[in-house]
């Protein structure tokens, strides 16, 4: 499915990625197969060419790792997870990391159950909304990290993955290039977070915009609001 071992390697060292060996690879191509044909039934992504999943998929979730310093046994959670971007690429390249893959779709859930399954990894898998999951005391501001590949603002994104974040943790948010953080910077003060890290990249020369966002105070119990305040009136 994927291309051979040599153009796979290729492609990751490009942005300082050495450490793909053989086992990386058959779990990746094992993930990409796995996707590829339940996405005939279940509608998980728009990306099904075996480079472009490589890169567009695979590439843009491990090179984060790049640039981000997450310690070893950090727990993580990805916040709308859908087809398992970017925190199952980043679990086979970081097996120590403590998964947690929250989405709002129960059949989105069920394809991430089989695929943990088939790739040996171990995650926690929960089904519910953002803004009801983080109000829990199980989840709320238990993670040492957040991460979301979303097309959502960054004020939008922060108010859903803040609250998981424990004081001392961080946000990560993987964006386009032209994502405006200053608009942003007001709701991400509210939610009890500071912009510490910006970096601008490219992707097979598309460009990205890393955002790492550390919590330096607890997020006020108002928020996350409901889903329909969230979307007609960002922070």
């Amino acid at each position: 499915m994927l291309p051979v071992f040599e153009l796979c390697c290729d492609e990751f060292q490009k942005y300082g990625i050495k450490d793909f060996d053989e086992n990386k690879f058959e779990k990746m191509n094992i993930y990409a197969e796995f996707l590829v044909d339940y996405n005939r039934n279940v509608n998980l992504t728009a990306i099904t060419d075996p480079r472009e999943i490589l890169v567009k998929h695979f590439v843009d979730s491990v090179a984060p790792l790049s640039f981000i310093d997450i310690e070893s046994g950090a727990s993580l959670i990805d916040v709308g997870t859908g087809a398992g971007f970017p925190s199952i690429p980043m679990k086979i390249f970081r097996p120590d990391l403590k998964l947690t893959l929250l989405d709002s779709l129960d059949k989105r859930i069920t394809f991430l159950k089989l695929l943990c399954e088939k790739l040996e990894i171990e995650a926690e898998f929960i089904h519910g909304r953002a803004e009801d999951v983080s109000k829990t005391t199980e989840y709320r501001e238990k993670f040492d990290f957040s991460c979301a590949r979303a097309v959502a603002n960054l004020s939008v994104l922060s108010e859903y993955c803040l609250p998981f974040v424990r004081v001392g943790g961080s946000f990560i948010s993987l964006k386009g290039p032209n994502e405006d953080i200053a608009p942003a910077e007001h709701s991400i003060t509210l939610l009890g977070g500071t912009v510490s890290s910006v970096n601008d990249y490219e992707i097979d020369g598309d460009g990205r915009r890393l955002i790492q966002i550390k919590k330096v105070s607890q997020t006020p119990s108002k928020y996350p609001r409901n889903s329909a305040q969230i979307k007609k009136k960002p922070l």
